[in-house]
């Protein structure tokens, strides 16, 4: 199985870090991803603190099929602001940030197709020739990742009210 292309969302400005946190986990929530920090670091800095964040997202298709997304954010010279909205006050993020969005496709996650008998064989190549035929998983995947682009640019406001991909996978 294979990889899809990269994607980035780059942004400079102010944002509120939590509610980009809360949408990214509601995405993979309503496409039923299991979802994981993996890893979290903070640096301080003179000129603004520093953070990488490793989040990661899997969804087993079927016994054979795993969908895996890595999103590595990168955040430098982050202050904290706090803005007054609609009087009431409330701590924004100021910063620069990246996020690179990578997806896998990971194929015969089976038991039987790790065996090494005769019988482990035919059953995994019955499944890849018979049942699951050569489906565009990178593709249903590649989609799927620009959709969670399209969530992140609108959370930044970067998107337009226009959606290219709209109807694709069969969504609204």
């Amino acid at each position: 199985m294979g990889k899809v292309p990269v994607i980035r969302v780059r942004y400079n400005g102010l944002f509120d870090f939590d509610g980009l946190y809360a949408s990214v986990i509601e995405w993979a929530k309503s496409y039923n991803y299991m979802w994981h920090e993996k890893q979290f670091k903070h640096k301080v800095n003179p000129g603004g603190a520093e953070l990488e964040i490793w989040w990661y997202v899997e969804k087993r298709v079927d016994e054979f099929i795993k969908y895996d997304i890595d999103m590595n954010v990168h955040i430098w010279d982050l202050h904290e602001v706090e803005v007054d909205i609609s009087g009431k006050k409330k701590k924004l993020t100021n910063a620069r940030i990246e996020i690179k969005i990578k997806g896998k496709v990971i194929g015969d996650q089976n038991e039987f197709s790790k065996g090494k008998g005769k019988l482990n064989k035919i059953f995994s190549g019955l499944y890849k020739e018979k049942v699951n035929p050569e489906e565009d998983h990178e593709g249903i995947l590649h989609y799927r990742i620009n959709n969670l682009q399209g969530v992140m640019k609108d959370y930044f406001d970067m998107q337009t009210k226009k959606n290219v991909y709209k109807g694709i996978l069969g969504e609204n």
